[in-house]
């Protein structure tokens, strides 16, 4: 049903299978933690080299990387926070280029928040043995999805990296990604998300708006902001 939802939402850039799992394998990497005694514990899982555990979680912030303009405004609304110049100047770099056009890939907004199926990407890495899956919860109720990214899926994600610069700008943003989500669960991404308006009031079943115009016009009081306070210290 989701897949039905998704192909009748016209005027949406596409992405290919192949595009979306580089892009998750390169997430996935990225995003990692270290496995447990307990995962590698598992026949199938003895070479697991990180994991990304639940399905919202690698949702959400698979939703910053396919929308720069809201990562950028998320870099922004950090920056209100704490002052780091290195934060308004990488939203900068986000929003006086025209990467909010050429790289955002909208997602739907679902039930519970942004969403686009994963699983014919999925399916590339783990019958490729990139990724491996597994549920946990019971038999009548999966209580969520871990993905594991196996040593091999490692060393395919840098010798795409290595033999097509281009997918530099995923190890890149992946980094920004998982620094801004700080160590957040994929409910408290969700509930971060939220608090977009453009985000919260999207219409079920459509896809969720760009937040650019907005954030460039953000961008730009707060540069000015940044510069009066600045002159204001010096006289």
């Amino acid at each position: 049903m989701e897949n039905d939802l998704a192909s009748s939402v016209p005027d949406a850039p596409v992405t290919s299978r192949e595009q979306d799992a580089v892009r998750l394998l390169l997430l996935i990497r990225g995003a990692g933690q270290k496995p447990t005694h307990l995962d590698l514990a598992d026949p199938g899982l003895g070479k697991a080299v990180g994991v990304v555990r639940t399905q919202v979680r690698l949702q959400k912030l698979d939703f910053w990387l396919r929308n720069p303009d809201y990562l950028a405004d998320e870099l922004l609304t950090d920056y209100e926070t704490s002052k780091e110049p290195a934060l308004l100047e990488l939203a900068g770099q986000i929003l006086d280029s025209e990467e909010p056009e050429v790289r955002r890939y909208p997602m739907l907004r679902h039930h519970f928040g942004a969403y686009e199926p994963l699983d014919d990407a999925l399916a590339v890495l783990r019958s490729s043995g990139l990724v491996v899956r597994r549920r946990r919860g019971t038999v009548n109720h999966v209580r969520q999805h871990d993905y594991y990214l196996t040593q091999h899926g490692d060393q395919v994600a840098q010798r795409v990296v290595s033999e097509a610069p281009v997918f530099s700008y995923y190890v890149e943003r992946v980094a920004l990604v998982v620094a801004l989500a700080d160590g957040l669960g994929g409910t408290a991404l969700k509930k971060r998300q939220y608090l977009q308006r453009e985000y919260a009031e999207a219409a079920r079943g459509t896809r969720i708006g760009s937040v650019s115009i907005r954030a460039r016009a953000r961008l730009e009081a707060l540069r000015a902001q940044s510069a009066t306070n600045g002159n204001e210290g010096e006289s």
